[in-house]
């Protein structure tokens, strides 16, 4: 039997990235916790920690800081289940990552249903994908989006549909600076409005448009989804936006779509483990639900960019390579 109190200790020492940090948490010694962490150590045979600046877990301590999360999932919900009354015991922490665009458009129906059920206590971590990947195999979120179909060891990837962007800019821009339409000419003396410097969605979208690739134009890097809208709708420059947040402005007057015959299509999968615990489970079950609603089904036959791998902005989606089927990739977003 794994001792709990040295469990807890080694999942705090990870979560706050150090000794002395955990110690303050757990309001122990620093050597109290190292006892403990050295002592969990001793019980397995192996090293579990990284003892750097910051603290780090090694790839056993990934393992098992997705046991104590895993423990502490179902402990908090046999207590709720316990309780004499509903909603008597503290919500049950949960964290999970996901881009920023989909923050900004369809998540917030997951996040309504989770927030106002009490029964989680959640931190949503909005990062890039590398990071957010981390972040999952370390065991300290319990699933992540991504555009990646692959799923590491002992995790899950589900299809969630696609997120389409179209290209919009106010009319009198889109008058001043295309009167011939989207043109090679027009696009080097124009300046487009990204998410930043490693958004290459609208690189991405210019090669197809195109034919060839063209990246040294003009661009203005606002690290927000609203942001971009804004600045787009301010006549600030002309971008890719998601189609469902733009539709308001559009429907407005405000903004008009440069390419009406030509959107880009990006595949989403949640990254989850692949053994989760009851309430896991049904956050997953609850976000594929959403997602499948209110995403784009890929079942239909239009000419489109279709952009799949890793997403190296916390906006989502980056790179128009292959997407990499997996044997853990529960569903394929072409066929979704």
């Amino acid at each position: 039997m794994l001792d709990r109190d040295q469990l807890e200790t080694f999942a705090v020492v990870i979560e706050q990235q150090s000794f002395e940090k955990a110690a303050s948490a757990l309001s122990i010694t620093r050597g109290a916790v190292s006892q403990r962490i050295k002592a969990l150590e001793e019980s397995l045979s192996t090293v579990l920690v990284l003892r750097d600046r910051p603290v780090s877990p090694t790839p056993a301590g990934e393992v098992l800081l997705r046991y104590v999360k895993a423990l502490r999932i179902m402990e908090g919900s046999a207590l709720q289940e316990l309780a004499p009354q509903p909603k008597l015991h503290a919500p049950v922490p949960l964290s999970i990552a996901v881009n920023a665009d989909s923050l900004a458009t369809w998540f917030p129906e997951v996040l309504k249903e989770l927030l106002l059920s009490q029964l989680v206590a959640l931190e949503v971590i909005a990062d890039d994908q590398d990071h957010t990947s981390q972040l999952l195999s370390r065991g300290e979120v319990i699933g992540c989006i991504s555009t990646s179909a692959k799923a590491a060891d002992g995790f899950v990837a589900e299809c969630l549909g696609a997120m389409e962007y179209r290209c919009y800019a106010t009319p009198d821009f889109a008058v001043s600076a295309f009167p011939d339409g989207l043109t090679v000419p027009s696009v080097l003396a124009t300046p487009a409005v990204l998410f930043n410097r490693k958004d290459s969605l609208h690189d991405d979208f210019l090669k197809s448009r195109f034919g060839f690739p063209i990246d040294r134009y003009a661009k203005h890097f606002l690290p927000s989804p609203v942001a971009l809208l804004e600045g787009v709708a301010m006549g600030a420059g002309y971008g890719l936006i998601p189609s469902t947040q733009a539709q308001p402005v559009v429907d407005s007057g405000r903004l008009v779509d440069l390419c009406p015959n030509h959107r880009v299509m990006v595949d989403l999968y949640w990254h989850h483990w692949e053994l989760e615990p009851p309430l896991a489970h049904d956050v997953t079950a609850l976000i594929v639900k959403v997602a499948q609603r209110e995403l784009v089904s890929r079942a239909v036959e239009e000419p489109v960019l279709v952009v799949a791998g890793s997403d190296d902005s916390a906006r989502g989606p980056r790179h128009a390579s292959p997407a990499v089927a997996s044997n853990k990739t529960k569903a394929d977003c072409n066929t979704h």
